[in-house]
């Protein structure tokens, strides 16, 4: 599975991002895919995921409300849809897949595949 981020950029607070999560394979269209974040200095963190079919989705609590994942199954593509984004959102943000399920897939160490993420700079 190979996975390529788009979408990122520079924007204001209150601002709004769409980023794309692009992939090749049969392996991604029936797993489930992730988006995490890491900022300078700091761990890699859940944003959100989302299974397989597109029914369930779960997010990080600092992003609930704010940020809405959905996935183009013909299209092979996951998106994360950014709103009202905060300073504190400034960071490389990845998409991975797991092979173990939608259930609890909420640590990196559960993704198998990671694109090479795109930058997201949110200025005040």
């Amino acid at each position: 599975v190979q996975l390529v981020e788009s979408g990122g950029g520079l924007v204001q607070a209150g601002g709004s991002l769409r980023l794309s999560c692009a992939a090749s394979g049969r392996t991604f269209s029936s797993s489930t895919v992730g988006w995490f974040r890491q900022a300078p200095g700091k761990e890699r963190e859940f944003v959100a995921r989302i299974n397989w079919s597109g029914i369930s989705t779960a997010y990080a609590d600092s992003v609930k409300g704010r940020f809405t994942i959905s996935r183009e199954i013909a299209e092979n593509t996951v998106y994360l849809h950014l709103n009202s984004l905060k300073p504190e959102d400034t960071a490389v943000y990845y998409c991975a897949v797991t092979l173990w399920g939608f259930i609890g897939a909420s640590s990196p160490g559960r993704y198998d595949y990671w694109g090479r993420g795109t930058q997201v700079t949110v200025s005040s």
